[in-house]
């Protein structure tokens, strides 16, 4: 990825830009090629890899991450786009007192993944919604949950763990 970004500068073909990033609560000041999406801003210059890359196009939701409290899909996000935004990702979602995250819990307790790929994208998205109080009935959690794939099929046990926090009082419930 190095290499090939130093050959395309070299060549003249990566117009690059300061960005300032804000991301899980810490200031990162770096040089980007005006194109680059959040998500490889994350993945590649910040080395938070808890962020997965899937479709690349917006359909999976692996990519879920929170700018201002609100989800987005880092994948269709150029990370420009986030300057002067709080950007939080999965490795920097806790709870209120710095331990795991109750949904995080939840999601283990309940068995609510299988091959774990989607699992980061998952629990952003539930944060977002239990924020949102959007989590009221398994249907609430179905709909406002749909542009996050599992392709192993977890999404009864995801619903589940979303309640559960949910019924206990959302993000701030110690389960």
């Amino acid at each position: 990825m190095a290499e090939a970004l130093s050959q395309r500068r070299a060549a003249g073909f990566a117009p690059e830009a300061p960005v300032e990033l804000h991301v899980n609560g810490r200031r990162h000041r770096l040089h980007l090629d005006a194109r680059v999406t959040l998500l490889d801003a994350l993945r590649d210059s910040l080395g938070l890899t808890g962020t997965k890359k899937g479709c690349d196009q917006g359909t999976c939701g692996a990519c879920t991450v929170h700018a201002d409290g609100r989800r987005v899909l880092s994948c269709l996000t150029l990370a420009a786009q986030c300057e002067g935004r709080e950007v939080t990702t999965i490795e920097g979602l806790t709870a209120p007192d710095g331990g795991p995250h109750p949904l995080q819990e939840s999601f283990v307790r309940h068995d609510a993944f299988q091959c774990g790929y989607c699992t980061p994208g998952q629990i952003m998205s539930a944060a977002a919604l239990l924020e949102e109080g959007r989590a009221d009935s398994d249907e609430d959690v179905r709909e406002f949950m749909s542009g996050n794939l599992c392709r192993c099929g977890a999404y009864t046990n995801i619903v589940a763990a979303v309640r559960d926090v949910a019924a206990a009082g959302g993000a701030d419930a110690s389960v």
